[in-house]
């Protein structure tokens, strides 16, 4: 058996997260991966924690696995290797600001011409063209012109002692998965047609898209205080029996879902005690009704049978636990929630494993993170350049070494320099 994109090739001209997200996952769905990187490296190759090889755990999350060729396209040969990687795609995977890869020849109407069946995915912050087409796009910022922030803080303001923003990138994981959903749609349409496509996906977009109660504001409903069902942000907090910390997937504030609550602790009274009457009433008096099931919740002697009376009033409830502990349990061994790559310095590196089984479908060994540049002879070979090409490449500056190692270098010698000054003058 064989992945399901076995023999597909990806070229991948992305950098930080959106993009080398979407080719990293149709790489672990079977494609082959060439990333092209530019003289000034992949700025998630200088995330914290980092080797002097240039491997990061960020940038190995992303691209472990890919070959990786470093041109600088500046140069005019190094074109010509691009045009060639491209030639021979299924996949573009490019994430610039709109315009730029044009610039260098690269776009996709040129593109196209050589290679008609090439599917072109371009992730950007709001898209090739309109009135934001030139904005520098990262997720806070996104999230923020997208509705997204608003509705958090809206939901948190009042508890917040200053304004904050989400901890994870959701505008850029969702683009590049969304970017993964657009290509294979193409791919099937390349199928019936013989012809491939250009895709743009818009960050923006994205996040509005995956809000699954945007339908509230969007038509300006009144929700008289209801919770919106299964808001994410509307489950409550409890102590279990012997101190587990763990939180409902249900609000209690809300009508439906705060009598699912009362039919666990069967205590069909409280639906009528003024205090619980209605939404209003109970968002009013939330911490009296949590204390009323955080006393019930006490009266068991473990977890499991607590959960088994959530479970018969349909009420999901999970334990808080670090991803770690998460990796280290049952459930993650019976997955293979996790995988190890190299670190590229003698260990390794553990990182979050595949989210998909297939019954007819093998997918491919994790690879490696490579260090920049470190497959430049190797694919410039198989693009048909002898050895004294190759050596032109190399001279002309257009085939580029490990760079990122340098700058770290640079930085760390910096640093200790720094730090001997600094003890010198203690």
């Amino acid at each position: 058996m064989t992945g399901p994109l076995e023999g597909l090739r990806v070229v991948d001209f992305s950098r930080v997260l959106a993009g080398p997200l979407c080719a990293r996952t149709l790489q672990d769905l079977g494609a082959e991966v060439i990333k092209v990187e530019p003289p000034n490296p992949d700025v998630s190759r200088l995330a914290s924690p980092i080797d002097a090889n240039g491997v990061s755990g960020y940038y190995a999350q992303q691209n472990a696995g890919k070959r990786n060729i470093c041109l600088d396209l500046n140069v005019p040969d190094a074109r010509e290797v691009a045009l060639r990687l491209c030639d021979r795609a299924d996949f573009l995977v490019q994430n610039f600001r709109p315009g730029t890869l044009d610039a260098f020849g690269l776009g996709y109407e040129e593109l196209a011409q050589r290679n008609p069946r090439l599917i072109y995915v371009s992730i950007s912050g709001y898209g090739q063209g309109g009135p934001f087409r030139g904005r520098m796009a990262y997720a806070p910022t996104v999230q923020a012109e997208a509705g997204f922030t608003h509705h958090s803080l809206r939901h948190f303001g009042e508890n917040l002692a200053a304004a904050q923003t989400d901890a994870l990138s959701h505008a850029d994981c969702y683009a590049g998965l969304q970017g993964v959903v657009a290509a294979l749609a193409a791919l099937r349409q390349r199928e019936v047609t013989g012809v491939g496509q250009h895709v743009d996906v818009a960050m923006a977009a994205t996040i509005m898209s995956i809000n699954e109660r945007a339908h509230v504001d969007l038509n300006g409903l009144e929700l008289d205080g209801e919770p919106a069902i299964l808001g994410a942000a509307d489950g409550s907090f409890f102590v279990g029996p012997n101190g587990e910390n763990f939180i409902s997937a249900i609000s209690l504030v809300g009508t439906i879902t705060f009598r699912f609550f009362m039919a666990a602790m069967r205590r069909p009274d409280l639906i009528d005690d003024p205090r619980f009457a209605t939404a209003t009433a109970r968002r009013r008096n939330l911490e009296a009704l949590k204390s009323v099931v955080q006393a019930w919740i006490r009266s068991f002697s473990d977890m499991a049978s607590l959960d088994t009376q959530f479970d018969e009033a349909k009420i999901a409830i999970g334990e808080i636990r670090s991803l770690e502990e998460v990796a280290d349990g049952a459930w993650a061994d019976y997955w293979t929630a996790t995988h190890e790559v190299s670190d590229r310095k003698g260990g390794t590196l553990r990182l979050p494993g595949r989210p998909w089984k297939f019954s007819d479908a093998e997918l491919p060994v994790p690879g490696d993170p490579a260090m920049q540049g470190e497959h430049n002879v190797e694919i410039v070979g198989e693009l048909g350049y002898g050895a004294d090409e190759v050596a032109s490449l190399q001279a002309t500056g257009a085939l580029l070494g490990n760079r990122a190692a340098v700058m770290i270098a640079n930085v760390t010698g910096a640093m200790s320099t720094h730090v001997d000054e600094a003890a010198s003058d203690a």
